[in-house]
């Protein structure tokens, strides 16, 4: 298997653009990334996009070509990838094996999603396609809904409070706001946090991620052909997907996702790394129980423990162990298809030392965890200076 390093990378503004279609936003960001991996589209010998709802939020189909073909790439392999709020993660961790398999030598990722084109209700059905529809969804269940027994169950467990899934909406929105191309740019207060609007208990609105439009590209090539095309390569040390129950009444304890510890277990050994030696991490808090849940997954600490760690201040820019310097999926917006292949931008943005305001000084290996669904897809990445 060959070392693959990722060469260029582009994303769009996160956010909410009523003149922008889904098309014109994947394709900037694949510009993007082939300027910025100085490549040209006819140089793509294959395409692969992550997108999780297309069809449903604007009625196109057909995606990968649609798309590509506004890139300039044609001729090529040109998929789409779903695997709900983990589509472009998945679709990084199959490029990923391609480059490293031999298959080819230059795949451009993309993400893409363009949610507000339909009202918030239509939204909240279209994600909730991503759970199992003949059980929890037909009984009335809701994205916000599971992670809220989530939530619940984790307090009863571990005495988790409101306040530390506070915390972690109060740090992600105080890096957001030093991010210029987050969705909300907003430094919030606890007090804030705290008395948002309840949206299903123990969560208010402050816990819940956005409802966004964006879109996210990367290149990626053999890490040998990687000096041909930037002097600031990024290396993929590791990368693996798992999968879990579709259903949170099938899983056997709904405040652990065994995909995430799977994946993570994979990418760890893949990299030949261990949890202690992570730097940072981009990790995916579609609600803020679920940061708390994916650092204790991770390894970062003890089952638990990730609320502590968090109100604690530990996963803030200056903490032993930054999390979500982007602000995450609650302050920069959380267009689903895009969210994985934006992880991935943002943490070898660390790594190449252009983070701005968020920059890190520990800052040569990152992850990214991507899930989808209540954690039935996990795709973690783990990434290097070269």
């Amino acid at each position: 298997m060959r070392q693959v390093a990722v060469v260029g990378i582009g994303k769009t503004a996160f956010g909410a653009f009523p003149d922008r279609d889904l098309r014109s936003l994947a394709v900037e960001a694949g510009q993007k990334a082939l300027e910025d991996g100085h490549a040209k589209p006819s140089q793509v010998e294959a395409f692969y996009l992550g997108n999780f709802a297309g069809p449903g939020f604007t009625g196109q189909n057909h995606l990968a070509p649609y798309i590509a073909e506004g890139i300039g790439i044609t001729g090529v392999p040109a998929t789409r990838f779903e695997a709900a709020c983990a589509s472009s993660g998945s679709a990084f961790f199959h490029a990923v094996s391609a480059v490293a398999a031999g298959l080819y030598d230059v795949i451009l990722v993309g993400g893409v999603e363009k949610m507000t084109s339909q009202p918030t209700p239509k939204v909240t059905e279209i994600l909730a396609g991503a759970g199992d529809l003949c059980g929890e969804v037909r009984a009335g269940a809701t994205f916000p809904a599971l992670f809220a027994m989530i939530a619940r169950r984790h307090m009863y467990q571990y005495g988790t409070t409101r306040e530390h899934l506070a915390a972690v909406a109060v740090k992600n929105h105080q890096n957001g706001a030093k991010n210029p191309l987050a969705h909300m740019r907003k430094v919030i207060t606890m007090e804030q946090a705290l008395n948002g609007k309840p949206i299903s208990e123990p969560l208010t609105v402050y816990d819940c991620s956005l409802i966004s439009d964006g879109a996210a590209a990367v290149l990626i090539v053999p890490f040998e052909r990687a000096s041909e095309f930037t002097n600031k390569p990024a290396r993929v040390l590791g990368t693996a997907q798992a999968s879990d129950h579709v259903a949170l009444d099938e899983k056997d304890d709904i405040t652990t996702f065994h995909a995430v510890k799977a994946s993570a277990a994979k990418a760890y050994k893949m990299a030949g790394v261990s949890a202690a030696d992570i730097q940072f991490a981009e990790v995916h808090d579609c609600f803020t129980i679920a940061e708390i849940v994916a650092i204790e997954d991770l390894g970062f600490v003890k089952k638990g423990e990730g609320g502590p760690y968090t109100l604690a201040g530990r996963t803030c820019l200056n903490g032993e162990r930054p999390i979500n310097t982007s602000g995450g999926l609650k302050s920069k917006g959380h267009p689903v298809g895009a969210t994985g292949v934006g992880q991935i931008c943002d943490v070898v943005q660390q790594i190449r030392g252009e983070a701005g305001e968020r920059q890190l000084q520990r800052n040569s290996l990152g992850l990214a965890q991507n899930l989808g669904g209540s954690g039935a897809t996990s795709v973690v990445t783990v990434l290097g200076a070269a």
